[in-house]
């Protein structure tokens, strides 16, 4: 994972044969709509540490806001499929706590050891309840 590295990727499109919809098929090391790795995102948002990442200021500061809005939507989603498919989550607390933050209500849905923000995306992405933000401004 050696940052600051340009590489350029494969990105498979396939159509669904049911609802006749192309699909993307990212490695996992890749979110929907970022240009950076997930590992990166993920250690700015759980660490306020500065670290070595090729990203300046301002995209770190919006990866931090980007989380800091979205985070209760996916905590509710993990809910959801939870309760969905009958996912057996030792000491998850079905209604929101005070005393934990998002990120470790998160936590309990996915662990903290690294690797956590993708282990959060993937079951939310398969669902389709992934949401696209964009980060810049388009004219319109």
């Amino acid at each position: 994972q050696d940052m600051g590295n340009v590489e350029t990727l494969i990105i498979r499109r396939l159509r669904c044969e049911d609802c006749r919809r192309i699909h993307h098929e990212l490695p996992a090391f890749l979110l929907p709509y970022k240009r950076y790795q997930a590992f990166c995102i993920e250690k700015k948002i759980h660490s306020t540490e500065l670290f070595d990442v090729a990203a300046d200021q301002s995209t770190l500061y919006r990866w931090n806001r980007w989380f800091q809005i979205l985070a209760h939507y996916w905590l509710n989603c993990l809910r959801s499929l939870a309760f969905r498919f009958m996912w057996a989550i030792a000491s998850v607390n079905p209604s929101p706590s005070g005393s934990l933050t998002v990120l470790e209500q998160l936590g309990h849905f996915v662990g903290d050891a690294p690797g956590w923000l993708t282990r959060m995306a993937k079951p939310i992405i398969n669902v389709n309840l992934w949401i696209q933000t964009r980060s810049a401004f388009l004219p319109q």
